[in-house]
């Protein structure tokens, strides 16, 4: 079976995750930016990798608009994201993002990484107003991306590990007995 991982990561996890996968399984890996429409075609199983950004897995956009094409290939999701692992919050995120024809995709999901400074303007203004939402509620109440935002703070902090992406190594092998 011959497959293809393709990320899209705005701050790296996403791409050391698509790196891992990729050395554990043998398959290729790109950009999604690069990724051929027609070549991607031509491979049996297709991960798509990307981060979390405002509940958006990035790169599904990809999935979505060639979808027609991959019918009968053998489809993920990995997303990563700064929150723990939850869940709750993963099938939160798989309900917002896997609707309609990519509704069946299996999602995995391992924890990223957070570093203000390499953040946009844009992002790190955004979770600075986010934080100050989430700071006047009860810490007894945070939902448990909130504790993950509040506990990172300004820290620089990566959470990464290859044991996130071994249910999804499992996820391929288990089909290519098949």
């Amino acid at each position: 079976m011959n497959g293809i991982i393709l990320y899209q990561s705005k701050y790296g996890s996403a791409k050391k995750y698509a790196e891992w996968i990729s050395e554990d399984t043998g398959f290729e890996c790109t950009e999604v930016k690069k990724a051929d429409k027609n070549e991607i075609a031509g491979y049996d199983t297709i991960i798509l990798c990307g981060g979390i950004y405002a509940s958006g897995i990035a790169g599904l956009s990809f999935l979505k608009k060639n979808i027609g094409k991959l019918n009968g290939k053998k489809l993920a999701v990995f997303c990563c994201g700064a929150s723990p692992y939850d869940e709750n919050a993963l099938e939160q995120i798989r309900i917002f993002n896997m609707k309609d024809a990519l509704a069946a995709i299996p999602v995995f999901y391992g924890r990223g990484s957070w570093d203000m400074d390499a953040m946009s303007f844009k992002d790190r203004t955004l979770c600075n107003m986010l934080r100050k939402v989430v700071a006047k509620k009860d810490p007894a109440d945070y939902e448990i991306w909130e504790k993950a935002l509040m506990e990172a703070g300004e820290d620089k902090c990566d959470w990464s590990d290859r044991k996130y992406i071994e249910p999804l190594v499992a996820f391929i092998n288990s089909q290519q007995e098949t």
